[in-house]
């Protein structure tokens, strides 16, 4: 669509006046592109000749004139009926000047309404008078909540309809404040108009004498324009790095705040700290200050690591360091929402995968009622708990907007987003702080990453669940379908097994009694480093004397789990897909335990899981329970404990 006069007065001289960005929504057919038609002409915002050519156009085509060809851009939004994306269109009131972002109320369309909400200083929510308060109507009113639209004038359209009933006004402005009012929302005034007859648009009309208040460019010469957030703590999203000669440039736009040279500060959520040199900006070169809405480079004092997702602060008010957070969340992706299904959020310039350890509640949108669910179907508000799979720096919604808000990706494509409640969320940064201050070496040579972090991060214990029992008893089977439901939750995990140890770190031993030996101690050593880094590592060896066992407890005891997946002789031999036992009884295959080589059951193992009586899932479930109870819900205890309150999460 080509710039209307407005936008090529604003473009010659963009500080003349002020700006405000508005957003109007509405159920379909309410009369959105009308209005904006109107508000266009009655404003003289049209670009000279354009409604000549509209009313041209319309009667080559045999049509009657409609305002809303005025603003319709797309050809295909004629034919259909129906405006199937957002729009900026400019005008000029007596004061400033206005960016209108026309926004699509049909259901299908929410998405690029929530994409032209976002950007808006103020809302207009349009209602028909003769239909009344529809699904759309309240669905919209809280999605402007969630985005963080604060300042809404509700407009009751087509009054002439009605023939200008006062008693039709008052009953929708006395419905539709209560339902605001029940998601926080206070409506900045109510307006019963006719866009299609120009009734308070700019005037006051003659119709309506016992409506007192101002008219809809009244209200929008009222509403505040947004202004950087100067006086917020300073949140820099790292965008960038670049290097020009010997200089490294950390690249981004300070989305609140202000940032000078010689600040120090503080980078999350690695922690680092450094001092700012120089900041870059262009065309002017360098300054020295910058400010919420700039887009600027800075130099360092000190060569830390950077990387994009970065967010840099003053160290004094450092945004929250955390893999887990609670959010509301608007969904409108073509599938479920889903817990334990792996999902791209962005906040800001990070992104990262993130699951759904818990949803709280669906909210119906209509009733406001609170209904527990599995998942969260397209169109549907909820409110969920977060885990990532690395730390985010994040606010509180409440406490500034610019990273408490984030959106979902789903198959590639954004299919959600909401805003972030930090209430009762533990911040990590000062568990890190802590630790560092202790110094406490957990392991021989310390690289400053300590047990407790890596189970804060992952949201579960390291551990060694070491699966001893006969060949053919199912503990291959078992290590595999456990290792991807875990997985699955999003859970560091990793199998080991005779196949993929033998074929490289011990393929240099056999199975005479000391090489078995030596091959479980080998196992053990390689297993207590897979836990020490936070991972559960599910090792599936026959392991089949208790001297051999006991010794790898020894390596890693905080660690070590003894899993005796049980099954007798006899019925391990008649599952011997392999020709193993077969082999084995033909002498074909020497110390074969449990035919020439004895096994030695466990005598107080920390698990058993009979394969012989038991089916295989139910198996995998009784594992699962097992590590969720041993390495999930002590890393829940150890939150709680610093301060935070994960009772619910999942974590």
């Amino acid at each position: 669509m080509s710039k209307t006069a407005a936008q090529v007065q604003v473009d010659a001289d963009e500080n003349a006046r002020p700006q405000l960005k508005i957003v109007i929504v509405g159920h379909v057919d309410h009369g959105k592109s009308t209005l904006v038609g109107r508000l266009l002409s009655d404003t003289h915002s049209l670009p000279e000749g354009k409604m000549e050519a509209i009313i041209a156009s319309c009667k080559k085509r045999g049509m009657p004139f409609e305002w809303s060809f005025l603003m319709d851009a797309l050809q295909t939004e004629r034919d259909q009926g129906i405006t199937i994306d957002t729009t900026q269109i400019w005008l000029k009131t007596a004061s400033r000047d206005v960016v209108i972002i026309d926004a699509p109320g049909h259901k299908e369309f929410l998405k690029n309404m929530i994409t032209g909400a976002a950007q808006a200083d103020a809302a207009l929510v349009l209602i028909d008078a003769k239909e009344g308060i529809r699904e759309q109507s309240k669905r919209h009113g809280y999605l402007l909540h969630l985005l963080g639209v604060r300042q809404i004038a509700v407009l009751v359209n087509k009054m002439d309809m009605v023939g200008y009933d006062e008693g039709v006004f008052r009953a929708i402005e006395k419905e539709y404040s209560a339902y605001l009012n029940t998601v926080g929302v206070q409506p900045t005034c109510f307006i019963p108009i006719s866009a299609r007859e120009g009734d308070l648009i700019v005037n006051h009309s003659a119709a309506m004498p016992w409506y007192k208040g101002g008219s809809v460019t009244e209200t929008l010469d009222r509403f505040e324009v947004a202004v950087p957030a100067d006086d917020l703590p300073l949140r820099f999203p790292i965008q960038d790095v670049y290097k020009f000669d010997e200089r490294r440039i950390l690249a981004g736009r300070i989305e609140s705040g202000t940032i000078r040279v010689g600040d120090t500060l503080i980078f999350s959520p690695s922690n680092t700290q450094a001092t700012v040199a120089s900041i870059e900006s262009w065309p002017h070169g360098g300054v020295k200050e910058a400010h919420a809405g700039q887009s600027i480079g800075i130099t360092l004092d000190n060569q830390i690591f950077v990387e994009r997702g970065h967010v840099v602060s003053h160290l004094g008010d450092a945004p929250v360091i955390t893999n887990y957070f609670k959010a509301r969340i608007f969904w409108l992706g073509h599938k479920p929402l889903e817990m334990e299904k792996r999902y791209k959020i962005k906040l800001a310039t990070c992104e990262i995968q993130a699951e759904i350890r818990s949803i709280e509640h669906v909210i119906d949108s209509d009733t406001l009622e609170h209904v527990k669910a599995e998942r969260v179907e397209r169109n549907n508000v909820a409110e969920v708990v977060f885990r990532t799979r690395g730390l985010v720096a994040v606010d509180d919604f409440n406490r500034n907007a610019r990273l408490g808000r984030f959106v979902i990706q789903q198959d590639y494509d954004v299919a959600g987003g909401g805003i972030i409640s930090l209430d009762g969320v533990f911040d990590q940064r000062a568990a890190q702080v802590a630790q560092q201050v202790k110094s406490k070496n957990i392991f021989d040579v310390d690289f400053g990453v300590t047990p407790e972090q890596r189970a804060m991060i992952n949201g579960h214990l390291g551990g060694i669940l070491w699966f001893t029992g006969l060949s053919g008893s199912g503990k291959s089977t078992i290590a595999k379908l456990l290792q991807k439901r875990l997985f699955d939750k999003g859970y560091n995990v990793f199998g080991l097994d005779g196949d993929n140890i033998r074929k490289g770190l011990n393929r240099d031993l056999g199975f005479s009694p000391n090489d078995r030996k030596e091959n479980i101690r080998r196992v053990g050593e390689v297993a207590a480093l897979f836990a020490q880094s936070g991972t559960i590592a599910i090792c599936s060896f026959i392991s089949p004397y208790r001297d051999d066992r006991r010794q790898v407890r020894a390596i890693a005891p905080d660690y070590f789990h003894n899993i005796y997946i049980k099954a007798s002789v006899e019925a391990c031999e008649k599952r011997d897909t392999k020709g193993l036992y077969k082999q084995a009884r033909e002498g074909k295959i020497a110390e074969f335990t449990g035919v020439s080589a004895p096994y030695e059951e466990p005598l107080n193992p920390d698990q058993v899981v009979d394969t012989e009586n038991t089916s295989i899932q139910e198996c995998v479930e009784q594992l699962l329970r097992y590590v969720e109870h041993h390495l999930v819900d002590p890393v829940r205890n150890m939150a709680t404990e610093n301060g935070g309150d994960y009772a619910g999460t999942g974590i």
